[in-house]
């Protein structure tokens, strides 16, 4: 104990006194501009530094106020991402935010993840000490690599004279695991939560799911926030940005590091000089946006969004028409049609909660109606559908996907991706849906829209080296990216199934006889009833 304990009791006053302000926590707890100290040339938060304090000040202000009066339907979590250029002061305002946490709520916990733990030993928790070791109160605090926590002097004298247990008065660093994510779970504290995500990019959405349930204590000090630099165009943080869903819970920024005082202005001049104004190292590194292309993505946004803008005005009509059917039985079965460089005229059908037969009936319908030169329909989930459609002599292609690439010198593992590496290839040329041209806007359009969908599938997918990393490519499985929270791509499938079949021309096909007079069942088609 540093001082009496009447003092020690007179500064935990003080400190909760700024319960609901930690913008004056910080100007209060730490030596601001002070000789001698690593702050004597800095005079407080920078500007978006205190946008921030300032926005956790007037929710928490607002909740004690609902709390008080016993309106608990009131009540909700700070929610807030932010995603930004380099080196703008995410990790110290995260350690202001915790240490106000603890030191304002007696008794509460904050809990700290990263997307990795060398992040989170290395960087997030350094930041975090460094702080605490500069307050008014660093003597409350022992300070370890993954831990914060309050010596026992000072926990013996809350227990005593307030009555709070200390056994969670904590600020944790917690590793997460993808494979068992409940591991991750199981924090609750009525004296107030604070959850922190240091680069969150990388965290995966089953964490993001287990995090939800920390939150069911009602208090008005519940805290989420989730900073990154932007690094990858998918995934739980991404879709905080872009999904409509989440719009009403979460809020977001995305700030530009040119716009941050006391940063190195020539470090971003450097990165738009030598890598491009419009590269993803300056939208990453810079501007706090979300790359066109990450890594590990196997079809770059930019490369969508030229198919969804392309006219289709000069498309040659003696190209077959060909269909392709990502079966689902029970769940989401989607369809869709191309034609050379055309994948737009003809609209994508999508079947919920279809069965075998529904689906087969669906496709002869279609099949009568525009009359495809050739059906693909993906064999994995659609051996039934396929079945069906045979009894009615519907002939179709039967694609595994799972299978191994037909070219065996290429660069692909599996048939799957070769398919998707040749709509991929295609995609420069060819054309696409996209009526509505607000969804590239954050939180804007639908989820169930069949160009929004079809946008996400098609630039979600990633991919990896099938065994020795110089080896063949492959698709990132559906498993995984369920992990992620990722949908099951059926429309890109369903459009990458268009690649399988190899038929010639439409006018070569039929000698002699126009597109227009061809008969209204395609080639190989039998009648049938519906």
């Amino acid at each position: 104990m540093q001082y009496k304990t009447e003092q020690e009791l007179e500064l935990i006053a003080d400190l909760v006194s700024f319960a609901n302000d930690p913008l004056a926590f910080v100007l209060y707890a730490y030596p601001w501009g002070e000789e001698g100290t690593p702050l004597a040339k800095i005079k407080g938060p920078r500007t978006w530094q205190r946008e921030v304090l300032e926005e956790v000040r007037d929710h928490t202000q607002q909740h004690e106020f609902n709390f008080d009066n016993d309106w608990e339907d009131l009540l909700e979590v700070f929610q807030e991402a932010i995603a930004s250029g380099r080196g703008i002061g995410k990790s110290a305002l995260f350690g202001w935010l915790a240490h106000w946490h603890v030191s304002c709520h007696i008794g509460a916990s904050v809990l700290v993840t990263a997307n990795t733990e060398s992040q989170l030993r290395n960087k997030t928790f350094p930041e975090f000490g460094r702080w605490v070791g500069m307050a008014i109160n660093a003597h409350w605090f022992e300070i370890d690599s993954m831990k914060i926590y309050p010596k026992d002097w000072i926990s013996k004298l809350v227990n005593d004279q307030l009555k709070i247990n200390p056994m969670y008065w904590n600020i944790s660093g917690i590793n997460w695991s993808e494979e068992n994510p409940d591991a991750f779970a199981g924090t609750h504290n009525s004296f107030g939560l604070m959850v922190l995500y240091d680069e969150s990019s990388g965290i995966p959405a089953a964490i993001w799911d287990v995090t939800e349930g920390f939150f069911t204590e009602i208090n008005p000090y519940r805290y989420w926030l989730a900073f990154s630099n932007p690094r990858r165009n998918s995934g739980a943080f991404y879709d905080r940005f872009h999904k409509a869903v989440y719009k009403k819970y979460w809020t977001t920024k995305q700030i530009d590091a040119r716009t941050v005082e006391g940063t190195d202005q020539n470090i971003y001049t450097k990165i738009i000089d030598t890598k491009g104004a419009d590269s993803d190292e300056a939208r990453v590194e810079v501007y706090g946006q979300f790359p066109e292309a990450s890594e590990d993505q196997f079809i770059s946004n930019l490369v969508v969004r030229g198919a969804q803008d392309r006219k289709i005005d000069a498309f040659d009509d003696t190209e077959p028409l060909i269909m392709g059917v990502d079966p689902a039985p029970r769940g989401r079965t989607a369809i869709r049609f191309r034609q050379g460089r055309d994948g737009r005229s003809i609209p994508p059908t999508i079947l919920n909660g279809k069965d075998n037969n529904e689906i087969a009936d669906t496709i002869v319908r279609l099949v009568n109606k525009y009359d495809p030169d050739a059906i693909a329909v993906d064999a994995g989930m659609g051996t039934g559908v396929i079945d069906n459609l045979k009894k009615r002599k519907v002939k179709v292609f039967e694609v595994w996907m799972g299978t191994a690439a037909e070219d065996k010198e290429g660069e692909f593992a599996t048939l799957g991706t070769e398919l998707w590496g040749a709509m991929r290839d295609w995609l420069p040329g060819g054309c696409i849906d996209a009526e509505d041209k607000s969804q590239y806007k954050l939180n804007s359009g639908k989820d169930d829209d069949p160009a929004l969908r079809l946008f996400n599938d098609l630039t979600a997918r990633t991919w990896k080296y099938f065994g020795r990393e110089d080896g063949k490519k492959i698709l990132t499985s559906k498993k995984d990216m369920a992990k992620d929270g990722i949908p099951s791509p059926d429309d890109g499938d369903a459009l990458a199934l268009t690649f399988y079949p190899k038929v010639p021309r439409r006018k070569k096909r039929v000698a002699g006889r126009s597109v227009a007079s061809q008969p209204a069942i395609a080639q190989g088609v039998g009648e049938c009833s519906i």
